[in-house]
């Protein structure tokens, strides 16, 4: 029997994870040994791997990685990883090295820093398999293509390498290594052979595989609103962070507000930045209109109950959140950036607009005059379908080779 290994940084509630879910749950019936090594040893998702996943961390934290207590488990971590299989000297190195790169540009992100520390201090297995796979990129990557042992080794992309803050220097070469690249969609795939052309030749396209019709059954599960507000209800999922821009959803509620709309937009999600959003939300006088409640196992009863899904990020590989609006029949609207344009048809089943407060304002505003048109985009969108078999096929041909 084959052995897979998958590596992933960690099981914290979000859309790479979930999908990493579910292709374990299709691949359970292939007659595969499939396995699970957590880099972090940390998230709250644990418990959805299937029971025949065997998970190679010995000791893992089910905490949140996003809430306070979280993170400050995970900076513990990262020290002792640090100390963690020695090369101090090359491991301080690099933290110097990449920080002062990082000043000079003038985009300081620790985390693609701690990324590589993590990956020298991670644990070490003498089983080889016969494909390993790095579910994300850092960590789970530069740890499949240094100290993980075979047959056959793949990567997957879920973001926009460019506008991530991921560079060559910080990778090391690590792709080299590495037998076969997935990016979640042909943004995604575009954008990561910007960076490195010389990949083009074993880079393919794997769709993230989502189960439609467990989604809409927990849709019909109770929960969801329970403020019984009459207006129209705007819901986001996502976590907390700089990525999701939230601080421009919020300057986009205080126009919507100031005109007079009766709408309130509710988020779904935790991150570092809660504390700053609340300060901007009480600032503008909206604690009333735009609500943060957090992280729910269940989200899908929201989807179903909102009027509008809005989606206003900085960049996307390809939002898992989309889709799931999608299935459950929302009308979305998007920014118009990488990941967000190739998920929806302007004006066929939703609306791709500028990142900025006026304009996620006026296309808000817009949809909530037109109830119709909001109710067809819906329609629209509910009418797409993934399947993911061709996606298991790709990882079928990759161990049989």
């Amino acid at each position: 029997m084959k052995k897979i290994l998958f590596v992933v940084n960690t099981m914290g509630r979000a859309g790479a994870e979930m999908a990493l879910i579910e292709l374990l749950y299709r691949l359970g019936g292939d007659g595969y040994e499939l396995y699970l090594y957590v880099v972090m040893g940390q998230g709250e998702l644990i418990g959805r791997i299937p029971s025949y996943v065997r998970l190679l961390n010995t000791d893992f934290d089910k905490e949140s990685v996003l809430n306070d207590v979280g993170r400050r488990r995970m900076a513990w971590k990262v020290c002792r990883a640090f100390f963690r299989n020695g090369r101090l000297l090359a491991k301080a190195g690099f933290l110097i090295k990449n920080l002062i790169t990082m000043i000079k540009n003038r985009k300081i992100q620790i985390d693609k820093l701690l990324w590589r520390v993590m990956s020298e201090g991670a644990c070490r297995f003498a089983q080889s398999f016969d494909l390993a796979v790095a579910w994300l990129e850092g960590a789970s990557a530069y740890y499949v293509s240094e100290h993980v042992k075979a047959r056959k080794k793949a990567a997957f992309i879920h973001i926009d390498y460019e506008n991530a803050g991921y560079t060559r220097e910080l990778d090391q070469g690590c792709f080299a290594g590495i037998d076969r690249i997935f990016t979640v969609s042909d943004e995604v795939k575009k954008h990561f052979l910007a960076v490195y052309p010389e990949y083009e030749n074993k880079t393919k396209v794997f769709h993230n595989m989502i189960d439609r019709e467990k989604i809409l059954r927990l849709g019909e599960e109770s929960g969801g609103f329970s403020d019984d507000y009459e207006g129209v209800r705007l819901l986001t999922v996502g976590r907390l962070i700089r990525q999701k821009a939230y601080d421009v959803a919020i300057e986009a509620m205080k126009i919507l507000k100031d005109e007079g709309r009766k709408v309130r937009w509710y988020v779904l999600g935790e991150g570092d930045q809660r504390k700053s959003l609340e300060k901007k939300i009480a600032l503008l006088g909206l604690s009333e209109d735009f609500r943060l409640l957090g992280e729910t196992d269940n989200p899908y009863p929201y989807y179903r109950q909102a009027d509008l899904y809005v989606h206003a990020t900085r960049y996307e590989g390809k939002s898992i959140a989309i889709q799931e609006a999608q299935i459950l029949g929302c009308a979305v609207i998007a920014s118009d950036c990488n990941g967000n344009r190739e998920q929806i048809t302007d004006g066929v089943d939703g609306i791709l607009c500028e990142l900025s407060p006026k304009a996620v304002a006026e296309s808000i505003a817009m949809l909530c005059r037109d109830e119709e048109k909001r109710k067809r985009y819906g329609t629209m969108a509910q009418a797409k379908t993934v399947t993911g078999k061709q996606e298991l096929q790709l990882i079928r041909e990759l161990i049989e080779d």
